[in-house]
């Protein structure tokens, strides 16, 4: 039996993901401010940068550490989440994240990976 292939979170990943979400909430915060006619548009893009980051301060020390492992047959994550290999259906990718969807219309996210059409291409070729 083959050793199990170790998914894991990428630091850098989180990062980009998180700015992306910190500029897109800066965005609407603005838009918000100004359909409703505030004077102070401006104040959105610090509101939103703020939320998003406090977001990711807190939330990092979690999903950083969310770990997945493959063996020939199964996928196995937090939770603890379970999916055989056989039982998948489509793997797509999602910015940094690879979702699993499975034949019975489970979805999993194996979140921030450095490189998420490697790990598609791993799951893939590991499902035969």
């Amino acid at each position: 039996m083959a050793d199990p292939v170790t998914f894991t979170p990428d630091k850098g990943a989180y990062i980009r993901t998180n700015t992306w979400l910190a500029a897109g909430a800066m965005a609407v915060a603005m838009i918000v401010l100004w359909l409703v006619g505030n004077p102070y548009v401006w104040t959105g893009a610090p509101a939103g940068l703020a939320a998003v980051a406090f977001r990711a301060w807190y939330l990092a020390s979690e999903e950083l550490t969310t770990t997945w492992q493959m063996t020939e047959t199964s996928l196995t994550g937090p939770g603890p989440r379970n999916v055989a290999l056989n039982q998948i259906e489509a793997v797509n990718l999602m910015g940094s994240f690879v979702q699993i969807v499975t034949k019975g219309g489970d979805k999993h996210l194996i979140k921030y990976q450095a490189d998420p059409a490697a790990t598609k291409a791993a799951i893939e070729r590991a499902m035969g």
